[in-house]
């Protein structure tokens, strides 16, 4: 699952552009880490070398401790041991903050969004590793029954699962996260023009002069853009069906409905711009599953939020204050 995010393809300004805008802009200074099972990167502009790379140093080391402390793959982090243990005690501050977010933003999405969907996914993902297609129906049921928002209680002394055989996810989450803790630490070393990515952006002041720009991924056609953001202050991210799909129509993929246990089937990618990387990045796993008209109808009701979706039938609905290149 931690491929879930969707690749962001580059437009002018962006990290995979930044190389040849460099000859262009001899103050765009770069670092990249590997983190959340890909690639991330940093570029910022400023005068000192120096400078630039303490503060892109002190970013990418943000975001490795997100990842290590929520990462599924690394059996040391704390989501891995809760999920063996049921029990976590004396759970990270950085942990904990991210939990609240998940249980207010379930309660927000009426469950549309939910953390315990991890079942579902191992399910899925034993029964593609076996070469068994999709797993049967009596192994979905009982992953189902798993899943349950309130279940996770979380405290600064412990963070509890109700019931054996839970497990939680926080690929839905995590990045965002990451990308908002690197934002404030360039932030610290005097970075004022910056744009980050862990598989979410954010950024800081302009590229050279001009708003970074960022392409979004047709989420049916992996070399071609849908659409280009001139960004405006605010973090994006981006879900698809297809970023790790179990079928090859994309019917079956990563993002569950909690309340079916199967994957939604009227979207095939939700974009989202929100003031923090956090609000992003689940918002946009949680209008996946509400789908078109319940995800622009809540969008409207929450201050800097906007959203580009992409359906199944290659239909594209933008809020109002969607931007364009």
């Amino acid at each position: 699952m931690l491929q879930r995010r969707t690749f962001i393809a580059a437009a002018l300004g962006c990290m995979a552009g930044a190389a040849a805008g460099a000859d262009r802009d001899p103050e765009l200074r770069q670092g990249a880490a590997l983190a959340f099972g890909t690639t991330v990167g940093i570029a910022v502009r400023h005068p000192d070398p120096v400078v630039a790379g303490q503060a892109i140093d002190a970013a990418l080391a943000q975001v490795r401790r997100i990842d290590a402390l929520m990462s599924l793959r690394q059996p040391s982090s704390q989501v891995c041991r809760l999920n063996r243990d049921r029990v976590l005690r004396d759970p990270d501050p950085h942990l904990l903050a991210v939990l609240a977010h998940a249980r207010a933003l379930s309660r927000l999405t009426r469950g549309a969004f939910d953390i315990t969907v991890q079942p579902l996914w191992e399910a899925f993902e034993r029964a593609r590793d076996a070469g068994a297609g999709l797993p049967p129906d009596a192994q979905r049921l009982r992953a189902r029954g798993l899943v349950g928002w309130t279940g996770v209680r979380a405290g600064p002394g412990r963070v509890v699962l109700a019931r054996a055989g839970m497990a939680v996810t926080l690929n839905g989450l995590a990045q965002g996260y990451a990308a908002d803790l690197a934002l404030a630490a360039l932030r610290r070393h005097g970075i004022r023009h910056a744009l980050v990515d862990t598989g979410e952006f954010g950024l800081l002041g302009r590229a050279a002069g001009r708003p970074w720009t960022i392409g979004i991924r047709d989420p049916r056609h992996a070399n071609r853009m849908a659409a280009s953001l001139a960004l405006d202050g605010r973090c994006v991210a981006t879900s698809g069906d297809y970023a790790c799909a179990f079928t090859p129509d994309c019917r079956h993929h990563h993002i569950f409905d909690p309340a079916s246990g199967a994957s939604p089937l009227e979207l095939a990618s939700v974009t989202v711009l929100a003031p923090t990387g956090l609000e992003a990045d689940g918002l946009s796993t949680a209008f996946m599953v509400m789908g078109a008209r319940q995800a622009h109808a809540l969008a409207a009701h929450l201050p800097g939020v906007d959203l580009l979706v992409i359906g199944k039938d290659g239909a594209r609905w933008k809020s109002s204050g969607f931007p364009a290149a």
